[in-house]
């Protein structure tokens, strides 16, 4: 585990080393001849940029036969970059093993669940477990971490790059997934009644006799191998990552480490990976055309904020304008690029990075945007990149500095996410994400700044914890949420939670498990409702819809908020509030309409006593983030295409924009153009942040 503290000053010598927020990308100058790289150094000094990612996919390259090494051409590079004051994020390349390897080693190639094994020709063409792959990852990352330790140009370390997660069944994945399970388990008989394999007389008698869960059956999987199975699958990547840790690590003890991340990736516990590096970092692409690619972006960056309990985090990829990752890749409209990356910063980025500097001319993604497009310094994009450069350079001073404390926070649990999306369950389209992003949608557009917990997290900072769809909650977590209720806060929690423990195992007593006395409320039976199907419901006086889910809901001493309307359920609560010891509970039976879960949502924020940012027109985000000395910065960004007006209510000391040109303020107005923005500094002590100091209103 990377110990808090060591982390702190490996990364005070990053921020020291930039002087300002990291800016830059990911540099692939392999893909270009020799005479181009002093041209790019070049033009990367006039935009700003003082970090580069290098060497993501140049193993074979570095090491063009077994055993061969060929570092010149990136001791060249690295020479370019320092002679720029350029740092360089290094990244050990075992992302993209050489074709070498898969040819003489096709061992080391993963194959799927179906028994077909994945040949080279695109990356991450590896399987974890293999001890070969393992051997040669070592070797090349060894190498360069002897070569480049002291190198002036580097400035942190790299591993790998978006590590997947993928499940292997390979044989060399079979004995590893038992040797697993054997630490795990101890014994066979505990596997057995974790696994509840007296079903179907699947009962073990050799951890010798278990394999990975096969795509094809004639029957439904076991819940417990399945479930256990993403868990290994999961350890097993981060040992791969954690190997090459502390092989740079041991060359470079004071330089920070991380791997990027994908945001909201379901195959990799984040939280766990986290705590194994010096600073979280992220690959973001939300959509350029979605209307709420901004919403989705907030979600991914809360939650990487909040993986660290609420240190800076990093943008390691992000794009300019269009990328590759879906049927049809629109231009991102003027504007856009920088408030999205702004939006990064006020949500706690120290960085804005995207993949990558200079565009590609051939390979897979020749038509992904970056920072130097086809056509060059002639184009918008550029342009673009160069205003956002000197944007940076006016935010210096939050480098380091936090978001202001959440008051509300949602438990976000990947092992959850792997447990509820599994099959043979009442429903088969529940998906976590989206619903946990329905939950996130209105409070991001009321401005209630919002982290992600796990159910063991200390709840103490929060008045309200959402819990969306926690299906899967061993008897802690379950207990930490019913005190956190008992000691006088608030819980809004959604249907299908708490009905199985750690190994998927129903909970005895009926539904909704372990969560039936703090909610005050009898589960009679789950009625998903088919596809297209809703039916009335009617809360606070307004007409309703509830489609996907209905709970048959039996009140234990809860009160019913709201109630269907029409159907075989007419009259049975949808919603209900319990009041357990000092605190309420209020619980969603069903996914109702966007207007009702708002109003839900919202009425359990008032509840809380929880207050916005700011209040403004829709599409317009406010959020504050304090620079390193304490100083208060507010974020103002106009996601819409139309120029807004925002009353900036009590300013003292009248506010600064600091961003070019800055923006207007008259009169406690600030106008904003389309796609526009402000970050206006703010002489403001800091603001207390405990919530028993605030007096808590009624949540009807």
């Amino acid at each position: 585990m990377s110990h808090p503290d060591r982390a702190e000053e490996r990364l005070t010598g990053l921020r020291h080393r930039l002087r300002g927020l990291a800016f830059g990308g990911d540099y692939n100058p392999e893909q270009w001849p020799k005479e181009v790289w002093r041209e790019d150094v070049r033009l990367m000094r006039e935009t700003g940029v003082n970090l580069v990612t290098v060497g993501v996919f140049s193993w074979g390259l570095l090491e063009p036969s077994p055993g061969v090494f060929a570092f010149g051409w990136l001791d060249e590079v690295m020479d370019l970059l320092a002679q720029a004051d350029i740092g360089v994020d290094l990244a050990t390349p075992t992302a993209a093993p050489p074709s070498w390897l898969a040819h003489v080693h096709p061992e080391t190639l993963p194959v799927d669940a179906d028994g077909h094994v994945y040949r080279f020709g695109a990356r991450n063409q590896y399987c974890v477990s293999s001890p070969v792959f393992r051997h040669h990852a070592a070797r090349i990352t060894e190498r360069l971490a002897e070569r480049y330790a002291d190198h002036p140009a580097l400035a942190m370390w790299h591993i790998g790059n978006e590590y997947i997660g993928r499940a292997c069944h390979c044989p060399a994945s079979v004995a590893h997934f038992r040797r697993w399970l054997a630490a795990r388990y101890g014994t066979v008989d505990a596997l057995n009644e974790a696994w509840g394999t007296a079903f179907w007389g699947q009962r073990y008698d050799s951890f010798d006799h278990v394999g990975t869960p096969v795509g094809r059956q004639l029957s439904g999987p076991n819940p417990g191998q399945r479930l256990d199975f993403h868990r290994f699958a999961d350890a097993a990547s981060l040992e791969c990552f954690l190997a090459e840790r502390d092989i740079v690590r041991r060359h470079s003890p004071d330089l920070p480490v991380t791997t990027n991340f994908m945001g909201a990736f379901k195959e990799l516990d984040y939280r766990r990976w986290a705590a194994d590096e010096d600073v979280v970092s992220i690959d973001v692409y939300p959509n350029t055309w979605d209307p709420e690619g901004q919403i989705h972006a907030a979600y991914q960056f809360d939650l990487m904020r909040s993986l660290r309990g609420g240190r800076p985090w990093l943008v390691m990829e992000s794009a300019t304008g269009a990328n590759v990752q879906r049927r049809r890749n629109s231009a991102r409209a003027a504007g856009r690029m920088r408030v999205l990356s702004l939006q990064a910063v006020a949500r706690g980025a120290d960085s804005v990075m995207f993949f990558q500097w200079r565009q590609s001319r051939a390979g897979a993604e020749p038509f992904h945007s970056a920072m130097l497009p086809h056509g060059g310094t002639r184009t918008r994009t550029w342009r673009e990149v160069k205003e956002l450069g000197r944007d940076l350079t006016h935010l210096a001073d939050l480098v380091g500095g936090t978001c202001d404390p959440a008051e509300v926070a949602i438990v976000w649990d990947w092992e959850n996410w792997w447990a509820v999306e599994g099959p043979n369950h009442p429903s088969q389209d529940l998906d976590l994400k989206a619903r946990v992003l329905d939950h996130y949608r209105p409070l991001w557009n009321a401005n209630i700044p919002v982290d992600f917990v796990h159910p063991h997290d200390d709840l103490g900072a929060y008045r309200l914890v959402v819990v969306p769809n926690l299906y899967l909650v061993d008897d802690a977590g379950a207990a930490n949420l019913t005190a956190f209720v008992h000691g006088g806060r608030h819980l809004l929690m959604s249907y299908f939670s708490g009905i199985v423990d750690e190994h998927d195992r129903v909970r005895d007593g009926g539904h909704p498990g372990a969560f039936r006395d703090v909610l005050g409320i009898h589960i009679d039976e789950f009625n998903p409702l088919q596809p297209g199907e809703t039916h009335g419901l009617g809360h606070a006086g307004h007409p309703g819809t509830a489609h996907d889910w209905q709970d048959v809901i039996e009140l234990d001493g809860a009160e019913a908020l709201a109630t269907y309307t029409e159907g075989e359920l007419k009259g049975v609560p949808a919603v209900t509030r319990h009041r357990h010891g000092a605190g309420t509970a209020t619980y969603l039976g069903t996914s109702p309409d966007p207007d009702t879960l708002r109003r839900v949502v919202l009425a359990s924020v008032t509840g809380a006593g929880v207050t916005p940012v700011l209040e403004t027109t829709d599409g317009v985000e406010a959020a504050r983030r304090r620079g390193a000395d304490g100083t208060e910065h507010l974020f103002l960004i106009n996601h819409t295409p139309e120029e807004v007006t925002v009353a900036l209510g009590d300013t003292p000391n009248a506010p600064v924009d600091l961003l070019e040109p800055p923006g207007a303020i008259t009169g406690g107005k600030l106008r904003l153009p389309p796609y526009g923005a402000a970050v206006l500094r703010e002489s403001r002590g800091t603001r207390n942040a405990d919530p028993t100091e605030h007096e808590r209103g009624d949540d009807r």
